[in-house]
């Protein structure tokens, strides 16, 4: 999957725009890439992805 690549330069941080520790899906609609694979990274399926979650695409 090449959306490790895209993500490469790219921390947590920047996406959790509230700073609650987590990635919303309304957070994560700044990437088209990650909206796409937002429900794959989403493991518990709570809607929101913690740092262990968004750390699979780096």
């Amino acid at each position: 999957m090449s959306s490790s690549a895209a993500f490469a330069a790219v921390d947590f941080a920047s996406f959790d725009a509230d700073g609650d520790g987590v990635i919303s899906q309304s957070e994560a609609q700044v990437n088209q890439q990650l909206v796409q694979i937002f429900d794959d990274l989403d493991v518990d399926g709570n809607g929101e992805l913690s740092k262990e979650e968004f750390s699979k695409v780096q």
